[in-house]
């Protein structure tokens, strides 16, 4: 009788530590994030008039914090320094007007020199990555949002051929993520950010139930990075590159939303119908609202 009485303490203590633990990591109130994707900041096309308005409705919203999702000038793969350059100092200066703090994500678009016509040595001093992580910081981290822990992710990587990319997390982000991991607790409220999708419904809807994807589309290995996420709370997946809105719910646990665009079709006008917009959430204890936020900018005709 003593052993069993010691046994159901034991169990009571071990779930009063869970509840507790829960209680600890769990977002005292609700957050509010602006999840701002595939900017294309650039002089032309009005672009910077553009992103001006979507941050002043940004600041509008007062949201907690602002993720963004990758591509947010446009080029750095196939122009030269100069340009690439400045584009990264116009995005640095526009941000600074967001009230809230800003958490970026790397895209294709920001990988300097990549393409052949770039014109630059593979030995610049800036080549690849190097511009955004001089300009931007890491390209992958973690960060703690009220009680919600962001992993922002990597997904581009150089096939073997110059000037092509694909979506990849490579095992220096994998190694990182098991180690981050095993220093989170199970019950922490996880958001990953990626550019490229881990998880999307593009190939299908644009070309039939049995359309496979295209190696630029989605991230190959995504299947070994939620894999590593399946003892956590994963509970959301902030993604871009595609330019549509998309909102999967994972068996009513992991919500995978491709956040459209705020550039639209490359400050063209809508894309597919999409207007130019960014993604409102709202997190609070186990519910997330998303909305998709239409900031009202034209095309100069």
């Amino acid at each position: 009788m003593l052993k069993r009485f010691i046994s159901l303490l034991y169990i009571a203590l071990f779930i009063f530590q869970l509840s507790s633990n829960y209680a600890q990591n769990k977002p005292e109130k609700e957050i509010v994030i602006a999840f701002l994707t595939d900017i294309h900041v650039q002089p032309e096309r009005n672009a910077i008039e553009g992103f001006k308005k979507a941050i002043n409705k940004v600041n509008e919203l007062n949201p907690d914090y602002v993720i963004t999702g990758g591509d947010l000038i446009f080029d750095a793969l196939a122009v030269s320094f100069e340009r690439a350059d400045s584009l990264f100092n116009i995005y640095n200066e526009l941000i600074k007007q967001i009230k809230a703090p800003v958490y970026n994500t790397i895209g294709n678009h920001e990988i300097f020199g990549w393409y052949e016509k770039s014109g630059v040595s593979r030995d610049h001093e800036f080549f690849g990555k190097k511009l955004y992580q001089s300009k931007l910081g890491k390209t992958f981290y973690s960060a703690n949002l009220g009680g919600i822990k962001l992993f922002v992710l990597d997904s581009i990587e150089e096939v073997p051929e110059k000037g092509r990319y694909y979506g990849y997390v490579n095992e220096e982000q994998l190694n990182w993520l098991k180690d981050e991991l095993s220093k989170t607790d199970t019950l922490t409220p996880i958001i990953l950010t990626t550019h490229i999708p881990l998880l999307t419904t593009f190939s299908q809807i644009r070309n039939g139930s049995m359309a496979a994807n295209e190696r630029g589309l989605v991230v190959e290995n995504s299947k070994d990075v939620f894999d590593l996420f399946k003892r956590h709370n994963l509970r959301l997946v902030l993604q871009g590159h595609l330019h549509m809105y998309e909102d999967i719910n994972i068996q009513n646990k992991i919500r995978i939303i491709t956040g459209g665009a705020v550039s639209a079709r490359w400050w063209t006008g809508p894309n597919e119908g999409l207007e130019e917009g960014f993604v409102l959430i709202k997190i609070k204890d186990d519910k997330i609202t998303a909305d998709y936020i239409d900031y009202g900018w034209e095309v100069n005709k």
